[in-house]
């Protein structure tokens, strides 16, 4: 696909990695059938070829549309697309330049960026996101259904383990995570503890970056970014093995450091060795003895949902059912191949129709098999599908978490 830069752009770094990565795709189709938003809606415009043609069009002609942007949004950055591509387009960091680049064209209303921007700000403090579930559990019962089921349980974590191992990697603490599934990371510490390993923690690290960098505040994600780095590199020069993410989302954003900040001169050979140290939590467990941990699994059959960080940006699609199975659980498949279960970040709040009847299908695909748990792993999916799954959906370290 040929593009010609208007002046606008010819000049600018993201105008020519842009035309770069437009210029790969060959318009055959194939992304269609993989893009959960284009078989929801059936509308050229929300499948990845025709957004990359109004991003296209908005490089040559240097204008763009209120339209256009909504089209935009309405992308779960799945990257469902990238996996089919015959061509290795990188449709997810195209779409991030155009979101960037959209946000100066096509102004938000201020209702809209005050919207945003409460996101970006609550989001990234596990604090106020702690306070604000505080405040939902205490008035659920006021609540509409549809702001109730966003509410999830209070989880205690139970006791940390206090032993010290040589071998130490540094554990990504999350922001929703940290304080909507606390038991998440206190499982994993856990287990790893039995298997000979601690996690530690930073306690200056903050957002991984996703949420800003996503929501077209690029800046501000890459300040987080900044600001991690420069947290976790005292623990990397003493030695830890790993930066060991347990959600998939914050994972995917850790191995995009290196290339985020590859002009960054301060930052550049940092943010390539975070690249190159970040493991999700379960690249980690394959390679261990599972073994020791000494499993119940009498729980009942278990259905993986592997979340589309974990199958597109981490190319894993069948880790978890790898790991699972080497544990010893009943694993039953879903009845069709899974697509995108709607969490996608902010997704589910910006674009809540859509990505609940994502998140319906999802379901449908996902229990067909009447399994007793669905395992995942990543945080916004985890809350998003236990909102109206009907039976237990748990981060899939919690399994291994038993006596």
């Amino acid at each position: 696909m040929h593009v010609e830069l208007h002046t606008r752009f010819a000049q600018t770094s993201e105008g020519q990695t842009a035309q770069a990565l437009t210029s790969a795709c060959v318009h055959c189709g194939f992304c269609l059938s993989t893009c959960p938003t284009y078989l929801d809606k059936r509308d050229e415009r929300d499948s990845p070829r025709g957004r990359i043609y109004l991003i296209k069009h908005f490089l040559e002609s240097g204008a763009a549309s209120e339209q256009t942007r909504l089209h935009l949004d309405r992308c779960l950055t799945c990257r469902n697309c990238e996996t089919a591509c015959p061509s290795g387009m990188r449709y997810g960091e195209l779409l991030d330049i155009g979101r960037g680049l959209m946000e100066q064209e096509a102004p938000r209303t201020a209702q809209e960026k005050t919207v945003r921007w409460l996101l970006r700000f609550v989001l990234t403090r596990p604090r106020l996101i702690a306070l604000g579930l505080a405040l939902g559990r205490g008035v659920r019962p006021l609540l509409p259904a549809f702001l109730a089921e966003k509410i999830p349980p209070r989880q205690h974590p139970a006791t940390l383990p206090e032993r010290e191992h040589a071998r130490r990697m540094l554990l990504l603490e999350g922001c929703v995570q940290q304080a909507a599934t606390p038991a998440t990371n206190a499982a994993a510490r856990r287990v790893m503890d039995k298997l000979g390993i601690s996690l530690v923690s930073a306690p200056k690290a903050g957002c991984c970056g996703a949420v800003n960098y996503h929501l077209a505040a690029h800046d501000a994600g890459l300040d987080n970014m900044r600001r991690n780095i420069d947290a976790w590199w005292p623990h990397i020069e003493n030695g830890v093995e790993a930066i060991v993410s347990s959600a998939t989302g914050c994972g995917a954003m850790l191995l995009d450091y290196e290339r985020l900040l590859a002009d960054d001169p301060a930052y550049a050979e940092k943010a390539r060795r975070i690249t190159r140290m970040t493991r999700d939590l379960a690249q980690v467990l394959e390679r261990e003895n599972l073994g020791e941990l000494a499993l119940d699994t009498g729980i009942g059959s278990v259905v993986v949902h592997a979340p589309c960080t974990m199958q597109h940006a981490l190319q894993q699609p069948a880790l978890l059912d790898t790991v699972l199975r080497r544990a010893g659980f009943d694993i039953v498949a879903a009845e069709e191949k899974l697509l995108c279960c709607g969490s996608a970040g902010t997704y589910s709040i910006l674009q809540s129709e859509t990505s609940e009847r994502l998140r319906d299908t999802m379901l449908r695909a996902l229990t067909s098999a009447r399994p007793a748990v669905i395992a995942t792993a990543n945080v916004g999916c985890q809350l998003h599908l236990q909102a109206a799954a009907g039976i237990p959906v748990v981060h899939w370290i919690e399994l291994l978490d038993n006596p």
